[in-house]
């Protein structure tokens, strides 16, 4: 059992909490039997290293299992030790080290993709995860992330995918200009989640939203730029019909997608 938590190794595991760790050793932190589990049973190629307490791998015993199937051996640690390795409060009895794996966004759009999220310059870690895990939901193809996006494998984000992130393709690093343009060749539109758009509800009847549809979600606070949103096709917005005086990013982008879910599987 590892019971140092200030040895090399617990160490060399924490400081993947941090975005130049990451970059240098290209692998990312992994918390949590939920995670855990869906990387076993849907990536477990890319697992490194298991970590857990004794209590924990005897509570979730199919994740112990899953471990073994997939040939990932597990190495017990103290709870000192999973706390030191950890980026929560209260860690689960779980951490993983997995290599990062994000895909080229010219394979996404090759595949020939009927819905996708595109998120520019959002910079909450829970919003991304959550879109991520919304857009898993929904059905999505994929999610591609712009350079000016919170990192991908950033333990927040990580953790707010709930899995989700092992399930669909996403790509990081793009520029809106070659999202349009690859989109537009994949002969997808591009509508914009804008506060000044098209009322959503009014679109609904019109057909738009059973076509292959890219849609663009802007930062948190400032939205899409007019410079953004020349890479649209079109702005539409989620109506507030209560007092509240915005919506959060991830609700809405949460709706956009579903919407269109729902259209493109009633075409179907």
């Amino acid at each position: 059992m590892l019971d140092n938590p200030r040895s090399p190794r617990v160490r060399a595991v924490a400081k993947l909490a941090k975005k130049g760790a990451r970059s240098e050793t290209g692998l990312f932190l992994l918390e949590g039997p939920q995670a855990v589990a869906e990387a076993l049973a849907f990536s477990p190629q890319l697992v490194v290293e298991l970590y857990a307490t004794p209590t924990a791998l005897e509570r979730y015993t199919d994740i112990a299992q899953t471990a073994v199937d997939a040939g990932v051996d597990v190495e017990f640690v103290s709870e000192q030790v999973l706390e030191a390795m950890s980026d929560t409060v209260t860690p689960q009895g779980f951490i993983a080290v997995c290599h990062q794996f994000p895909t080229a966004i010219k394979d996404i759009f090759a595949a020939k993709p009927k819905l996708i999220a595109i998120l520019e310059e959002v910079r909450d870690p829970g919003n991304a995860g959550t879109i991520i895990r919304a857009a898993d939901a929904a059905g999505a193809d994929a999610v591609i992330l712009t350079g000016r996006s919170v990192d991908l494998y950033n333990p927040k984000v990580v953790r707010s995918t709930t899995g989700s992130l092992f399930h669909l393709p996403v790509a990081v690093e793009a520029t809106l200009a070659d999202v349009r343009r690859r989109a537009l060749e994949a002969g997808m539109q591009v509508l914009a989640a804008d506060i000044k758009g098209d009322n959503l509800l009014e679109i609904r009847s019109t057909g738009l939203l059973e076509a292959p549809t890219a849609w663009l979600f802007g930062n948190e606070a400032r939205g899409l730029t007019d410079d953004d949103l020349k890479f649209a096709d079109r702005s539409i917005s989620v109506p507030i019909y209560g007092k509240a005086e915005s919506m959060n990013l991830a609700t809405a982008a949460s709706v956009c997608l579903y919407e269109s879910a729902f259209a493109q599987h009633e075409a179907r």
